[in-house]
């Protein structure tokens, strides 16, 4: 896909996945609108990227949907069009289902599938305005298999795949191609800085880049694949779990043996650079 000219807007755009994202569809020449709650972190990022291409903000929650309404309309008004919506924003609270908030469960749920659906679904006449687009979902491999302390993280993420799957098959007629690019864990604040309760099966896997994961959503904007799953082979062996349940009693006691370690190792060099940082 050409993205010059175009208008890309990114949820969850001040940091992590978001930001690299701003800026590669900067690179490549696109308007972009960027979202997030934190107005400052998003004039930062945009400061930064005005130098390369348009850039707009809009300090907002997604789970806000008169909020919503309002963005498009925004993007439409400075830009005059909308080509690809990024849904890239995410809300997770670590724990035990029955540890957790009932209201903290809601927002995860409003956050990570909601608001998707509902920015998806606004952003439909625009798109089919500009002549066809692109809807990128963030899921995550935890939405392929069941990862424990993330129960309804995973419910959000797999509801968020079968969406993409099923709205995809709903406008093939209309040019707007639906996508979602499932990764394990990323090296971002969302999992680094929560590192603790982070479970042990999630550190089994190969930690990606948010440039990585950024390169992903733009190579699914200009290709015609559905899904990517990265690292490609912790997709195939989510693909193995779901297809046959069977392996699991087998196989993950050994992957959380595995991501134990890699997550003592995570945390031995996080205190070996913070004590660089702060000597004495």
């Amino acid at each position: 896909m050409i993205f010059h000219n175009k208008t890309v807007i990114v949820t969850g755009g001040s940091e992590g996945v978001g930001a690299a994202s701003a800026r590669m569809f900067a690179e490549a020449g696109a308007n972009l609108v960027l979202v997030a709650r934190n107005k400052k972190k998003l004039e930062l990022i945009a400061e930064e990227l005005r130098e390369k291409t348009s850039v707009e903000i809009f300090a907002m929650d997604v789970a806000d949907a008169d909020a919503c309404v309002d963005l498009f309309k925004k993007a439409s008004f400075d830009f005059g069009r909308v080509d690809v919506l990024v849904n890239n924003a995410g809300y997770h609270k670590r724990g035990n289902v029955a540890d957790v908030a009932a209201n903290e469960l809601g927002l995860i749920i409003d956050v990570n599938l909601k608001a998707p659906i509902i920015l998806s679904r606004l952003a439909i006449p625009y798109l089919r305005e500009a002549g066809g687009g692109v809807i990128v979902n963030v899921g995550s491999l935890a939405g392929r298999a069941p990862i424990p302390g993330s129960a309804t993280y995973a419910a959000s993420k797999a509801g968020l795949r079968a969406f993409t799957y099923a709205l995809g098959t709903e406008l093939a007629d209309a040019g707007i191609k639906l996508a979602i690019v499932s990764p394990g864990p990323i090296d971002t604040g969302f999992i680094m800085d929560d590192i603790d309760v982070v479970s042990n099966l999630t550190f089994s896997q190969p930690i990606s880049t948010a440039e990585e994961v950024a390169q992903a959503i733009l190579d699914l904007c200009g290709n015609r694949q559905i899904e990517l799953s990265m690292p490609k082979l912790s997709g195939y062996l989510t693909t193995l779990m779901y297809l046959f349940p069977g392996l699991r009693p087998l196989v993950v006691p050994m992957l959380e043996r595995k991501g134990a370690k890699v997550k003592a190792k995570l945390k031995a060099k996080r205190k070996a650079e913070d004590s660089r940082a702060n000597p004495g």
